[in-house]
């Protein structure tokens, strides 16, 4: 038999995919987005840090407002060397947003099945506008989302905790509220090392209880921020 170079090809290591889900309608305006935009900054920094050789973070990025767009396509990331900021416009056309992430997770060539389980992280404001009761049905009870880590964060007193509380249904997270521009960040942090403590876990798939995981362990260290 011909000796064939091609034969021989090192398997790209597994990642964790991590898709965020961001509210960035009007009401998001002045500190809530510039904080929701320094705590996806912080993010993607501690993710880039927490990579190994072995294993490394996927992250994409939907965001609803004035429109549903895909503002960061599933990547490594230490492939996102600009971050674009969010600006804050629009309603909170949350059914659509649903549709799209789940279009893209169950794509098998975009969140590809080799990789370990997804986490989705929910952050909004307000009630959705649209139509997002059978999107979020489906989202959470059928396919591959329904396997996913779902997480969410609240902001504010206006944020609809029945549809953030359904999100995470089947889960072992809790919503996490931001009772103020400031806490986004803060929130943010837990969500981030849930996903780098899996990292170094054995099973990655394991995913972490947040609240009572985080809360308590006193190795985390949160100062760095």
């Amino acid at each position: 038999m011909a000796f064939d170079p091609s034969n021989f090809v090192v398997s790209e290591p597994k990642s964790i995919p991590v898709l965020l889900l961001l509210d960035v309608s009007g009401s998001m305006s002045g500190d809530k987005i510039d904080k929701l935009n320094t705590s996806v900054r912080l993010m993607i920094d501690t993710f880039k840090k927490a990579e190994t050789n072995e294993t490394f973070i996927k992250l994409a990025i939907i965001t609803f407002g004035a429109r549903v767009d895909v503002h960061t396509q599933l990547q490594e990331v230490s492939k996102i060397e600009n971050f674009t900021d969010l600006s804050a416009n629009g309603a909170t056309p949350l059914g659509v947003a649903l549709k799209m992430s789940k279009a893209m997770i169950e794509d098998k060539e975009i969140f590809k099945g080799r990789d370990y389980r997804p986490a989705v992280v929910l952050v909004s404001d307000g009630e959705p506008n649209d139509e997002w009761e059978s999107p979020l049905r489906d989202f959470v009870s059928n396919g591959r989302t329904a396997k996913c880590d779902r997480l969410a964060i609240a902001i504010g007193d206006d944020a609809d905790l029945n549809v953030l509380s359904e999100f995470i249904e089947g889960t072992n997270n809790e919503v996490l509220k931001a009772d103020d521009a400031k806490d986004i960040v803060n929130q943010f942090k837990k969500i981030t090392m849930s996903v780098t403590m899996r990292m170094k876990s054995v099973d990655k798939n394991q995913t972490i209880n947040i609240t009572k995981s985080l809360d308590t362990d006193n190795n985390i260290d949160f100062n760095n921020w």
